[in-house]
């Protein structure tokens, strides 16, 4: 793990942790939805260091921390990302796939920009991928969204998409496409003050709707060689940004991807009360529509799926369902999930 000795990974996937507390009462190894299930112990050494080691992992990415004596602690061994509103720890318990490993292939790039915004009233940073032909012609563009908790690093650094693409594109298994990685908060300073619930989240997704399509879209298409095609996606709070907007502007996106997929204030009798879904059944242009989950995902994940699913089965909408083996609400969901995705696009 980034040259130190711990985390230590053995072959049963069983995780070795070691952090020095010399003061500490108890240290006790929790973390995110990966880690729900792992059993752990821990014993202090007579210099203060503490031995913490796991049950079988699962694969995948996890973000983890310590409860120390009560106080939720990172992990000085790892590097730091950024997960649950904050600097986390992270764990990658390998799964045998190569698709987001760096290889031996050309490489593109990802680079910052940003743009000031009249709708939020400041400065809106995004991160761009552009990949190693970029200039030689113009290409499509994909927006891509990140989920709760985190920001425009993710797509980069847990999501690893700057090697997936440069893989895909090594193969010839993807167009190359230009990929900005928008951030998901979009709030007016008077809207900040508003309680954190699902329907500031609604009016901050309304909010990012309105910058991409008046804003952040005509700038990138100023800016950089875009040939007029885009693609909407996102992951968890982000899908159900991609799903908002693509079905508002069914015109503007020629696909949708919805990653782990959210609805929010939904009702039994109105699940889509604040997700124009329905508009994607009267476009003449039918975006191809991309669903994909975990297979281990909490059932609320599920049940936001199926109601999706059932609905474009009922209204006969054509869409691409994909559910990741061994996952959970976690970033090798979203890895595996763009990698299928990015193969489907642009064609």
């Amino acid at each position: 793990m980034g040259g130190k000795e711990f985390p230590k990974v053995d072959p049963e996937r069983k995780v070795l942790f070691q952090a020095y507390f010399p003061d500490a009462k108890s240290v006790i190894l929790d973390g995110g939805d990966g880690m729900k299930n792992v059993k752990s112990t821990a014993s202090k050494n007579k210099d203060g260091v503490w031995n913490i080691s796991t049950s079988p992992m699962e694969i995948g990415f996890h973000y983890y921390w310590f409860n120390v004596d009560g106080k939720r602690t990172n992990d000085s061994n790892t590097q730091l990302y950024f997960g649950y509103g904050q600097p986390t720890s992270g764990i990658e318990i390998p799964s045998g796939e190569d698709f987001f490993i760096e290889k031996k292939v050309k490489h593109g790039k990802i680079i910052d920009d940003s743009l000031n915004s009249k709708i939020t009233l400041g400065q809106r940073n995004f991160k761009i991928y552009l990949p190693l032909n970029y200039g030689n012609k113009k290409l499509p563009v994909l927006y891509l969204y990140h989920g709760t908790g985190e920001d425009i690093t993710g797509w980069e650094k847990q999501g690893y998409i700057r090697n997936i693409l440069d893989n895909l594109f090594a193969d010839n298994k993807a167009k190359e496409m230009i990929v900005v990685m928008d951030y998901g908060v979009a709030l007016k300073p008077e809207e900040e003050k508003m309680p954190d619930d699902y329907p500031r989240t609604v009016l901050s997704s309304k909010n990012i709707d309105t910058i991409l399509i008046q804003e952040l879209i005509p700038y990138i298409e100023k800016k950089y060689k875009t040939n007029g095609k885009k693609a909407i996606a996102g992951l968890s709070r982000g899908s159900y940004q991609a799903m908002l907007i693509g079905a508002n502007h069914p015109e503007v996106f020629s696909a949708i991807g919805s990653f782990s997929p959210v609805i929010y204030e939904g009702t039994q009798a109105e699940p889509f009360r604040e997700l124009p879904i329905k508009n994607l059944l009267k476009s003449k242009n039918k975006p191809f529509f991309f669903i994909g989950i975990g297979e281990k995902e909490d059932p609320r994940f599920f049940e936001f799926n199926q109601t999706i699913t059932n609905y474009f089965n009922q209204n006969k909408y054509p869409f691409f369902s994909y559910k990741s083996s061994e996952t959970y609400h976690e970033w090798l969901t979203w890895r595996r999930c763009l990698y299928q995705f990015a193969q489907q696009i642009f064609k």
